[in-house]
């Protein structure tokens, strides 16, 4: 069985694409409503590297309590494939705008209650594993999340632009994370003692308004005219995520292996180096802070810019030379980070973002879509893509600090590591299709 069949029977293949106004409107309503699920989902790792560790959990041993900070981290990226497992079965049986409106409501109630969590000091043990469960509950918003906005864009544009278009949703990720960093720099303000005891809850209360903006946004959307298509030819999948696994085994493992390394880098760079900056190296929250800020500058021209480039030499190329950065960068990175010198801190971290994950993160998009069929599109896409970032996302900042804690502090493990999951992307990249500017069923 083809990647283009179901098993009712091939699909015919459909270019029904949306006119460019209506295209620009679903472009920008996908982009904002995932800007709003990722704000939610990244101020979750920025208190992690910055207070949870000091406030969620016993003091003594520093090492440790970050160790456990980063564990509670990864739980988000585990809960994400089951998000992905429900909403990708309804988006395929029941449509991908219902399933939009209910994630941003389920992501954004897990995001305002873990602003009003009493601390460990306050009510012991209770206090992390209530923060564990609402970082559960965020890994299901996003886990379902994502399939539906790209799809709406996807769905609905030209087989010649899908990968710019597509790599356009993703840009709600560095909105949302330009967001998260915000609100955090301005929280940070308030001085040590301030921002440890009210300061960080802020980030996290505002966070209802914005799912309120995002809902209306998506309530407006309509539904793609691929799934009307499956729809009105009577094969929508009765279990699409079983028929995933039984007729799309090899589609939905290189979509995982082509998720390793790009989140890997995400976590490494957005994530651990706040940690590692700030502890090991005595460097500043605001350092560290603008490094990431102008990271997320960058990507918002970056991530159209390497979708337009993926439309031109294609989705493999463009995975083979980040693949290739990510091996070449991985010493480096850390050695340009242990100068402390300002310029030079700001400059690694975002050439990590940049060049490890926002290649690899804007051609997903489309590309994953691309693999499966519009029956299953939904569910493939999604638990490719949340499956992938659950192996290495979620684990990726834990591994790094043990891997660092069992070095004695040394980071030359965590590069290796690095070099790994590089080899595992580019190895899914020689196994999957190229699919630039080729039709979808």
């Amino acid at each position: 069985m083809t990647i283009a069949e179901g098993v009712a029977g091939p699909l015919p293949i459909v270019n029904v694409t949306a006119d460019s106004s209506s295209l620009r409107r679903i472009v920008w309503s996908s982009v904002i409503g995932t800007a709003v699920e990722w704000y939610d989902f990244l101020i979750y790792g920025a208190a992690t590297a910055l207070v949870f560790n000091k406030i969620f959990f016993a003091s003594g041993n520093s090492t440790a309590a970050t160790i456990a900070a980063f564990g509670t981290y990864g739980v988000g990226f585990f809960a994400r494939p089951l998000g992905a497992a429900i909403f990708g079965h309804f988006g395929d049986r029941v449509g991908r705008k219902a399933m939009l409106a209910i994630t941003i409501m389920v992501m954004g109630l897990g995001t305002f209650l873990i602003g009003l969590l009493p601390t460990y000091e306050q009510i012991g043990v209770a206090a992390p594993v209530l923060l564990v469960v609402l970082r559960f509950l965020q890994g299901i918003g996003l886990g379902g999340e994502w399939g539906g906005a790209v799809l709406m864009v996807v769905e609905n544009a030209p087989v010649e632009k899908r990968g710019m278009f597509g790599s356009m949703v993703q840009v709600g990720n560095p909105i949302g994370n330009l967001a998260a960093i915000g609100m955090f720099a301005l929280v940070s303000q308030l001085g040590d003692a301030s921002f440890i005891t009210w300061g960080w809850r802020i980030p996290f209360l505002i966070s209802i308004l914005l799912v309120g903006v995002g809902l209306y946004i998506r309530m407006r959307m309509e539904e793609t005219p691929a799934f009307r298509e499956v729809k009105a030819a009577n094969q929508v999948a009765k279990l699409p995520v079983a028929e995933v696994f039984k007729y799309h085994r090899k589609p939905f493992f290189i979509a995982v292996g082509l998720k390793i390394s790009e989140i890997a880098y995400a976590s490494i760079g957005g994530v651990f180096v706040m940690s590692y900056a700030t502890q090991q190296l005595g460097l500043s929250r605001s350092l560290v802070l603008n490094g990431a800020f102008i990271a997320s500058c960058v990507a918002l021209f970056a991530i159209p810019l390497f979708g337009w480039l993926s439309d031109k030499v294609g989705r493999k190329t463009m995975c083979y030379a980040s693949c290739l950065f990510s091996i070449a960068f991985a010493f480096p990175l850390f050695w340009l980070l242990d100068t402390k010198n300002p310029a030079i801190v700001i400059l690694a971290i975002v050439a990590a973002i940049t060049f490890g994950q926002m290649v690899m993160f804007g051609i997903g998009a489309p590309w994953y879509s691309e693999l499966f069929s519009a029956r299953l599109r939904y569910s493939g896409a999604s638990l490719g893509f949340q499956v992938g970032a659950a192996l290495s996302g979620g684990l990726t900042p834990l591994i790094a600090a043990s891997l660092m804690a069992w070095a004695g502090g040394l980071t030359w493990p965590v590069s290796v590591y690095l070099i790994v999951c590089a080899l595992i992307t580019a190895t899914a990249a020689f196994a999957a299709p190229e699919t630039a500017n080729k039709e979808i069923s």
